[in-house]
């Protein structure tokens, strides 16, 4: 049984915090090196700033003052002497979920790259971990509302989600889809006849480092989702290397050896394993990692070329549809009968899952839609024709590109 967090158990913090600040700045870095590998060049600083938003100020502010509270109905207004108590662990907790929090807008800014306005996109990322995000956070893990108490009531086990396959990946990749499809496509990218532009990642080297820089913090994302020190367990390591591995074989055959798709896979299986990832046996995570790396070369195939979706980074296959399947996978291999520790119900991790995804669904569309019906949330065709960069922020990230000196 854990030890209490109690005055009389007080238990050093400093390495949550040192491994939480290191797994958020690992990951953001590989989030910016994948955006900037894949998009057109001249739209590179539109997720930098962004992304120095989301990760410094007013990201963290929204979080503190509103978001945090809806989660988990801890307020930060107190004095510091409350804020203290039990060494911090509150804020503790805080500045690790935040990460998670963040991880929201930088889904959704993959999908809607090259077209969309800045300011909009701030509003956007304002509304969406200010208080929708929270807002399922809080009845997943929390039990807000008594979504848990009702799930277990019903199926006899409440919803699973150990590291976010729903509450983060799932939600972020739905949301996007509601802003790719209220934006349209980028302009030439498909034709009246029915004919595609290709748009190829501006560079495969930055593409394959900012997957594997993913990849490396997403080990800590993970095992740390179990938010206290003794209750790290060497399972959900060994689940997300599996996982990976099966994301990643399944992505280089189906995708046929393509860079992209090969460099996404390990992505894929991650985002599928997280919710069972401290349930599941290792052959499990292998499985489920596999189905995810398929799925998303399948769904990432599917939308671009015939449903005309123009997803830039493939955020809803991803963390989409790949967030939702781990999401149901969980209540699949984490049962004893095929080898995990059970405590889970196949009917909660279906319920749940679609629960998450029609409040983000919902939730992204009301969001979007407001924000285009009131201020417009797409550069013009001239700002798009130039690029974000220089359009909206006056400089370009990769000047030696440039031809006009």
């Amino acid at each position: 049984m854990p030890t209490p967090v109690d005055d009389a158990h007080i238990p050093d913090f400093r390495p949550l915090i040192g491994a939480s600040r290191a797994i958020g700045a690992h990951l953001k870095k590989g989030a910016v090196v994948i955006y900037e590998s894949t998009v057109y060049p001249g739209a590179t600083e539109e997720i930098c700033i962004p992304e120095l938003e989301k990760t410094s100020g007013l990201k963290w502010k929204r979080d503190f003052f509103v978001g945090y509270s809806i989660s988990y109905g801890v307020s930060f207004f107190g004095s510091a002497t409350a804020l203290t108590q039990s060494s911090g662990y509150d804020l503790v907790k805080f500045f690790f979920l935040l990460t998670f929090a963040a991880a929201i807008p930088a889904i959704v800014s993959g999908g809607i790259a090259e077209r969309a306005r800045f300011w909009p996109q701030v509003a956007a990322t304002a509304l969406i971990v200010g208080l929708l995000y929270p807002f399922f956070e809080g009845m997943v893990w929390n039990g807000n509302f008594g979504f848990q108490a009702w799930m277990e009531a019903q199926f006899g086990h409440p919803f699973h989600d150990f590291a976010g396959s729903i509450v983060v990946h799932a939600v972020g990749g739905w949301i996007a889809l509601a802003a790719v499809l209220l934006l349209g496509a980028r302009r030439g990218r498909y034709s009246r006849d029915g004919g595609i532009s290709a748009h190829p990642p501006s560079s495969i080297p930055f593409l394959a480092l900012g997957a594997w820089i993913l990849t490396v913090g997403w080990f800590g994302f993970n095992v740390m989702s179990a938010q206290k020190l003794e209750g790290v367990n060497g399972l959900v390591a060994v689940n997300s290397l599996m996982a990976m591995v099966g994301g990643t074989l399944a992505a280089l055959i189906a995708g046929r050896n393509d860079p992209g798709f090969t460099h996404n896979g390990p992505l894929a299986g991650l985002v599928a394993v997280c919710a069972g990832s401290d349930l599941m046996h290792p052959l499990g995570a292998l499985v489920t990692g596999a189905v995810a790396g398929g799925l998303f070369v399948w769904m990432f195939t599917l939308t671009q070329n015939r449903w005309k979706i123009d997803d830039v980074l493939g955020v809803w296959p991803l963390h989409g549809l790949c967030g939702t399947w781990g999401g149901i996978a969980a209540g699949i291999f984490g049962t004893q009968a095929l080898g995990g520790l059970g405590n889970v119900s196949f009917m909660s991790q279906l319920v749940g899952s679609i629960a998450g995804v029609l409040i983000a669904l919902v939730g992204g569309f009301i969001i979007y839609g407001l924000l285009k019906a009131l201020i417009g949330i797409r550069l013009d065709p001239e700002q798009e024709h130039e690029g974000a960069d220089l359009a909206i922020h006056r400089i370009s990230a990769s000047p030696e590109r440039e031809t006009l000196w």
